[in-house]
């Protein structure tokens, strides 16, 4: 086991292209560490940095507590696993977990001993003599994290090693991976554009935009507490619904208007985040989580200030929840008008239980809960949170 870190870390391609932006990071021994954000921003390119296979521009990588840019690949202890598997098709599923074991010249008696272990924690004895194609994709997947297992290394590098298997595959094997990481305890830099599987398989996430990393937390703090407006916007499924809206004060309360709708911020909202209070009479950037929208029928009491109205534009079933889309009057974030309807205009989501019977042309009254709000700077995209000092427009 080792700590990776890496220390105002930087790459610079030919072209001029920063695809990695002084990224200060630290995983921990045994660490568990998911480099989640959209395509092209940067994650694999870290990735391959700490592997060797990627020159570094600027900065520092540690591992063990020991610089490694002038390291080779193959001296570094590192096992990655590949997208495509990177498996030999001519050997057999035994071959293929003992090659890298070979080519260190360990000895074959222990080799063997290795690879019987590897297969089977994985689950791969039945295999062990069967040629790649002969294996279906889960177990080719198994087949090249066994061949990392069998290494032994100080860390694990994986870069998006679910993405060629199918819905059911992929669940089935991201746990296999994460109690297999937890069983080792061999630290895990694990990168993906998926934000299901971040959340579900990281000790910490760590979110990267053209580059940057936004922010690194526990997949709970991040959900929570996102640190900006792309944070909220690209953690949780369905995405946060994200409107233009200007802070105003009604009967002691600080109110979120949107268009026709107004939405009294919770009084222990203000308190967890006093910095709202500047942002009086201001305009703010609102998010609201699907989720935290319900269906008013199955609230007994419906407190003023709560409540969104529209109708339902699109409706998704999807048994256990159902997902309504539903226009409002107001600015989208990104103040591009959207669909057939004139002006501007946002289209919001709600996560709503399936009891509510609610179809495609039906009058929503849904209500918010205002305790989970979310408040962005408009222009700089900060999350409004407890910093008494922040001020509006300014980074804090």
């Amino acid at each position: 086991m080792a700590a990776i870190e890496f220390q105002g870390v930087s790459k610079v391609f030919s072209d001029g292209t920063r695809a990695v932006d002084l990224l200060d990071l630290k995983v921990d021994e045994a660490e568990f560490m998911v480099l989640v954000g959209p395509s092209g921003c940067g994650k694999t390119t870290a990735l391959r940095m700490v592997a060797g296979l990627e020159e570094i521009s600027e900065g520092t990588i540690l591992i063990g507590g020991d610089v490694v840019n002038d390291i080779s690949p193959k001296e570094r202890d590192i096992a990655m696993v590949f997208q495509n598997y990177a498996l030999y098709p001519h050997m057999s599923v035994a071959d293929n977990l003992g090659f890298g074991l070979k080519l260190r010249k360990v000895r074959r008696s222990e080799r063997r001993q290795r690879v019987r272990r590897a297969a089977e924690t994985l689950g791969l004895e039945p295999y062990l003599d069967r040629k790649p194609r002969a294996l279906s994709g889960g177990q080719r997947q198994r087949v090249a994290m066994g061949r990392a297992i069998v290494r032994e290394p100080s860390a694990f590098l994986m870069d998006e090693p679910l993405s060629n298997l199918d819905a059911k595959l992929r669940v089935q094997v991201r746990a296999e991976i994460h109690s297999l990481q937890r069983a080792s305890g061999v630290t895990t830099i694990y990168v993906t554009h998926d934000q299901t599987e971040a959340m579900t398989m990281g000790d910490r996430i760590a979110v990267l935009r053209d580059g940057a990393l936004q922010q690194v937390d526990t997949p709970e703090r991040v959900y929570q507490r996102p640190a900006n407006q792309f944070v909220a916007g690209f953690i949780g499924s369905p995405a946060m619904n994200i409107v233009n809206a200007r802070l105003t004060r009604a009967n002691r309360s600080l109110v979120a208007s949107f268009g026709d709708h107004s939405l009294e911020v919770d009084n222990e909202l203000v308190a967890e985040r006093p910095a709202l209070l500047a942002y009086e009479g201001k305009d703010v950037v609102l998010g609201i989580r699907p989720e935290d929208l319900e269906d008013a029928a199955f609230i007994a009491e419906v407190r003023p200030g709560r409540t969104l109205e529209g109708v339902c534009s699109l409706r998704e079933a999807l048994g256990s929840e159902e997902l309504l889309h539903f226009p409002v009057a107001a600015e989208a974030n990104e103040g591009v008008p959207i669909g057939p309807l004139e002006g501007k205009y946002a289209m919001l989501l709600a996560r709503v239980d399936p009891q509510s019977k609610m179809r495609e042309g039906d009058r929503l009254r849904l209500v918010a809960d205002t305790k989970r709000l979310h408040f962005f700077d408009p222009a700089t995209g900060r999350a409004i949170y407890g910093d008494q000092r922040q001020v509006p427009g300014r980074e804090s």
